[in-house]
């Protein structure tokens, strides 16, 4: 026998060798071209949590963010910080988010902080994406946009970890990853031009006390002070929001409020970009399932019981799955269209479509590593 056959030989063997690894790794679950794995725990603890981000195998390196959502103040349904102390422990990340469209304390960075270190996110960092101002991605292929708008700090990060509270908004009817990437990365001109159009509205501006105050933070220099008020030049305004969070007498707000398919196409769209700036992977934990977000601060008493998180490297099929899992918990085809009349699917449809995941899964349990049905998973 020659040294070629003896080449060869050894050759074949190494593939037939790392083939039986994959597939006892895979544990002999078979996923089809159009599917992709979902890991499950029906326990949710920190411990579970980490595991989930483990079966990913994906292995993120340098400055890490993880995407939370620290509770509005008042809010009573936000997923407690301690389960994410061991996967922090882990990537080293640090807690990111940006600050929000509407007046509150979750408006303002160093408010933001305090909130946040109140409600018990103490155990990382803390970062702001807006602190410093906006950035823009360019947009191309889209419907509705042809940029987007997101905290500077964005791009100071390598990977993200998206950790989201999957349950029930008012007018996406349910807010999981795909929300929590678009809100959640969007600096509040990108929250005002997915809500609304790109110029604030100006409304009671006969209670407007000439402060000056909104012509002296606007950065366009697109407002001015008249008897009846101020008035905005659409030709200056950039969208920036910075008006609506200055003014203390709610003289502004966003125009023109988007809903509907729109307003769930306008979500997918600022995903899309993000998701395609920044390696990600997704966690949605289903527990305090109320029918509306972290952002209320008066949100309802949740309408269903925990049911358990999940994890994906696609992020439309960890939206989808839980979709699933809360309709079939609640033995009906769309549990959060039941309650607020929206049916949240749509997001993931437009985000398949777009190209950004599959809509087909294989829901395998984290714990034993073995395939499990919608029904196994609720038991």
């Amino acid at each position: 026998m020659n040294k070629i056959t003896l080449l060869l030989i050894a050759l074949v063997a190494i593939v037939l060798t790392a083939c039986g690894s994959s597939k006892a790794k895979e544990n002999d679950i078979k996923v089809a071209d159009d599917e992709v794995i979902v890991y499950f725990c029906k326990d949710i603890t920190p411990e579970n949590i980490l595991k989930l981000y483990e079966a990913l195998g994906v292995k993120q390196e340098g400055k890490i963010g993880l995407k939370v959502h620290f509770g509005e103040e008042g809010n009573q349904n936000f997923l407690n910080p301690e389960l994410l102390r061991p996967l922090v422990k882990k990537t080293n990340a640090t807690f990111v988010e940006t600050n929000v469209l509407y007046v509150s304390k979750r408006r303002f960075t160093d408010q933001h902080i305090a909130l946040a270190k109140e409600h018990g996110f103490t155990f990382a960092p803390i970062d702001i994406l807006d602190d410093e101002g906006e950035i823009e991605y360019a947009a191309t292929g889209l419907k509705h946009f042809d940029k987007i708008k997101t905290g500077s700090h964005f791009a100071n990060y390598d990977a993200y970890i998206i950790y989201s509270h999957f349950k029930g908004h008012g007018s996406a009817g349910f807010g999981g990853a795909i929300k929590n990437v678009s809100m959640g990365f969007a600096s509040p001109g990108g929250k005002m031009a997915m809500h609304a159009s790109n110029v604030p509205a100006v409304k009671h501006g006969d209670q407007c006390v000439h402060c000056n105050r909104c012509v002296q933070q606007c950065p366009a220099n697109a407002i001015v002070l008249t008897e009846g008020g101020p008035v905005i030049d659409s030709s200056k305004c950039l969208g920036c929001a910075k008006c609506i969070a200055e003014c203390g007498f709610g003289i502004f707000s966003p125009g023109g409020f988007t809903s509907g398919e729109e307003f769930l196409e306008k979500l997918v769209e600022y995903a899309k970009v993000f998701v395609e700036k920044k390696p990600m992977v997704f966690i949605n934990v289903m527990d305090n399932i109320s029918k509306t977000c972290d952002c209320s601060a008066k949100a309802p008493k949740p309408f269903m019981d925990k049911i358990g998180a999940v994890a994906s490297t696609d992020i439309v099929a960890v939206d989808l799955v839980c979709h699933d899992l809360c309709a079939k918990k609640q033995n009906t085809e769309d549990a959060f269209k039941d309650v607020n009349d929206v049916s949240g699917r749509g997001q993931c449809e437009y985000a398949a479509k777009l190209g950004m995941g599959k809509m087909k899964y294989v829901l395998v349990d984290v714990t034993t590593g073995k395939r499990i049905t919608l029904e196994d998973a609720l038991k």
